[in-house]
């Protein structure tokens, strides 16, 4: 048997009006609330445009400051940030303040900090490249211009930011790479020095006087424009080839990939009119076929081996 509802309509009524008049009471509370608001909102504005003045004036002033110094450039873009960062954390800390005045200067770092950690976690991988970016400028190694190769990538350091570094592929593709993946993996710096070791492989048949061939070889790259000659050249017989006794020739020349590819081609070039002119043959492959049976010459067409 079931029981009748006995809710008057009109009480259901009352409570919606009642829910109703709660709702309209907090919007109003919140209107009037955000209008007397207003004056400490349009100060915590003019804060904000002051900070953004002051950050750009301190930047500008610190960049002449060290302009003029031999300070590493990736060095200057850290100290640069560095200011520009502090100046807008002191600045929105005080719009903060001053848009909520209950707020304290110590309640608001102990939120900053609940917060951080919070933000550590879910931002994990761009505080690590933020703060390989810091360790990387900080260090001497890895200048702005350098050519460098890690992970497969191989170019020219245009730019190094907090987070990531730009570098430009000797194809002309520009790569921006995270800077954890710089900081924890091997990077080979090619023009860390002025002067770069190359080499090259000539190789002169068996029957070649191998002193001489070595000393033709020497006397060619020696004349060679662009050869370090105090880092001297080595000349070292090194392999039993198939068809050729191979030379491993090396030298000094400069260390950028262009400075490298014009020294290897000037070389290359030098071996070969030296070894001409000495009339020492560069073999290529030689194929030697073997016959089990005897191969008659001269067989007329439809002549039989026997006749």
């Amino acid at each position: 048997m079931s029981v009748p509802n006995t809710t008057p309509a009109g009480e259901t009524y009352d409570q919606n009006v009642n829910t109703l008049a709660t709702l309209q009471d907090q919007l109003v509370d919140m209107a009037e609330g955000f209008i007397r608001a207003l004056p400490n909102i349009a100060i915590a504005v003019v804060i904000l445009v002051i900070t953004w003045i002051v950050a750009r004036l301190a930047v500008r002033g610190v960049s002449r400051a060290i302009g003029n110094t031999e300070m590493r450039p990736s060095l200057q873009n850290l100290i640069d940030t560095v200011v520009k960062l502090g100046i807008w954390i002191v600045g929105l800390m005080i719009a903060l303040i001053v848009v909520m005045p209950g707020m304290t200067p110590a309640s608001l770092i102990a939120g900053l900090g609940i917060g951080a950690v919070a933000i550590g976690f879910a931002f994990q991988d761009i505080f690590e490249n933020f703060l390989a970016g810091v360790l990387i400028m900080l260090r001497e190694k890895m200048r702005i211009g350098d050519v460098i190769e890690c992970e497969a990538i191989k170019g020219k350091v245009e730019h190094i930011t907090l987070r990531e570094t730009h570098v430009r592929k000797l194809s002309g593709e520009l790569t921006i790479v995270p800077n954890s993946m710089i900081f924890k993996n091997p990077v080979e710096i090619l023009t860390d020095e002025n002067l770069r070791r190359h080499e090259v492989v000539a190789g002169v048949s068996y029957d070649t006087d191998l002193d001489h061939a070595a000393e033709v070889i020497r006397k060619a790259v020696e004349d060679v424009e662009g050869i370090e000659m105090d880092k001297g050249v080595d000349i070292f017989a090194t392999t039993f080839n198939s068809s050729s006794v191979d030379f491993l020739v090396r030298w000094h020349a400069g260390s950028t990939p262009r400075d490298g590819w014009a020294s290897k081609d000037k070389v290359v070039r030098a071996i070969k009119r030296g070894l001409d002119e000495a009339g020492i043959e560069i073999p290529f492959p030689y194929v030697t076929h073997t016959f089990k049976e005897r191969v008659p010459l001269g067989r007329e067409p439809g002549e039989s081996a026997a006749g």
